[in-house]
C-alpha cells in the first residue's frame, strides 16, 4: 500500500477552501434547541464482571428516538465522580458487549459507549440495539442527502451531542470532565460534538471519516465514501444539493468551531479517510491540538497501541481542569 496522498510537508500547511453554509451555525443551533431533555434511563447489568459496573442506558436522542448505550464505571468507591470517555463507533458498528469497553474503566474513568441508531444491524461482533425510525439501516451516508433537515447525520450528530447530556446524568460521572472520542466515524463524531458543545474537557480523534467530503469523494474509490460516487453517478442533476448538504456536517467546518484540547491520529497509506481530508479538520482546529502520525499505516492508524498516548494524553486533559478533581 504505497503512499498516495500529499507529502508530510504539504499536509501539515494543508488548508482547503470548504464550503460553509452562511447558516451553519443557525441550523445547528436551531437543531440543537429543538431537542428534549436527553433523560437517561440507567439499568445496572449483571456482567459477571466484579471489577466494574455496567449499565444499559437509553437516553433520548433526537426528536425523541431511544439510543442506547453501555455506561462502564470502575466498581470501586470512588472519593470524588470520575472522568468520563464517551466513545463513538466507526461506521456500520453498533455497541456489541461491554466486555469490549474496559479500558478505560480499568485506568479509572467512566466510559459511555454510544449506539450509532441504525447501524450494527448486520455484525454480530459488532451488534447494535439502536434502531432508526426513519428507516436508516445501510446506506447511512446517502440516506436523506438531498435534504439537510432530513439528513440521517442531522440526526446522527444531535444524538451524540445528546449522549454527553446522558453521561453528566449519572452520579459518578464528573460532569466538568467529559473527553469525546472516537475511530473513523466516530472520529468525526468527536469532532462534530468537539464543535458543537465547546464544554467538553477534551477530543480523541483518531483517523476521522466526515471530513473534506469532497476531497474523499474525489480521491478514494473505498466504502464508506463510494456510497456518495455511485448516488452522484446515478443522479448527476443533483450534485451541487448533494454536496451542500454535507457542508453542514463536514468536521472540517465543526473543526474551526471546537475550542477543547484534542489529540489526532492519522494513517499516511490510509485509503478510507485518505490524510489530506484528516489534516485539512487538524489545521482548522480552532482550539489546541496535536497530531500523532502513523506513516506506514491505513485506516487501523495506531490500532490498539494508540490507547497507552491517549492515556497519558487524557490524563494531562483531566489534571489541567481547574476545580475539584474528579479520580483519574
Amino acid at each position: 500500500m504505497p503512499l498516495f496522498d500529499l507529502p508530510l510537508d504539504e499536509l501539515a500547511g494543508y488548508r482547503p477552501a470548504v464550503h460553509r453554509p452562511d447558516d451553519f451555525d443557525d441550523f445547528w443551533k436551531t437543531t440543537l434547541d429543538a431537542q428534549g431533555p436527553a433523560a437517561p434511563v440507567f439499568t445496572p447489568v449483571d456482567a459477571g464482571l466484579p471489577l466494574v459496573e455496567v449499565y444499559d442506558v437509553t437516553f433520548s436522542g433526537y426528536g425523541g428516538a431511544p439510543i442506547r448505550c453501555w455506561l462502564v464505571l470502575p466498581a470501586a468507591p470512588a472519593s470524588a465522580p470520575v472522568p468520563c470517555v464517551v466513545q463513538y463507533l466507526g461506521y456500520g458498528r453498533g455497541r456489541g458487549e461491554p466486555y469490549s469497553w474496559l479500558t478505560w474503566p480499568a485506568a479509572g474513568y467512566a466510559t459511555l459507549v454510544m449506539d450509532s441508531r441504525g447501524q450494527g444491524m448486520v455484525s454480530a461482533e459488532h451488534l447494535g440495539a439502536t434502531p432508526d425510525p426513519l428507516g436508516a439501516t445501510q446506506g447511512m451516508l446517502t440516506h436523506g442527502v438531498l435534504d439537510r433537515d432530513g439528513y440521517y447525520y442531522r440526526r446522527l450528530y444531535t444524538d451524540a451531542v445528546l449522549a454527553v447530556e446522558a453521561a453528566r446524568a449519572h452520579p459518578a460521572v464528573d460532569p466538568a470532565r467529559i473527553l469525546v472520542a472516537g475511530v473513523s466515524q466516530g472520529g468525526g463524531l468527536a469532532l462534530a460534538v468537539a464543535g458543537l458543545r465547546p464544554d467538553v474537557a477534551g477530543a480523541l480523534v483518531d483517523v476521522p471519516f466526515l471530513c473534506h467530503f469532497r476531497r474523499g469523494v474525489e480521491l478514494v474509490g473505498t466504502e464508506p465514501y463510494a456510497e456518495i460516487t455511485r448516488f452522484c453517478a446515478a443522479n448527476r442533476s443533483v450534485i451541487d444539493r448533494v454536496f451542500d448538504t454535507l457542508s453542514y456536517v463536514d468536521g472540517v467546518n465543526h473543526a474551526a468551531r471546537a475550542t477543547a484540547p484534542a489529540l489526532f491520529s492519522v494513517g499516511l497509506m490510509d485509503q478510507t479517510c485518505p490524510p489530506s481530508t484528516v489534516y485539512a479538520a487538524f489545521n482548522a482546529y480552532a482550539g489546541p491540538a496535536e497530531i500523532v502520525v502513523h506513516p506506514f499505516n491505513g485506516h487501523e492508524g495506531g490500532a490498539s497501541t494508540r490507547l497507552r498516548g491517549q492515556l497519558a494524553w487524557a490524563e494531562k486533559v483531566i489534571v489541567s481542569i481547574p476545580g475539584e478533581p474528579g479520580q483519574s
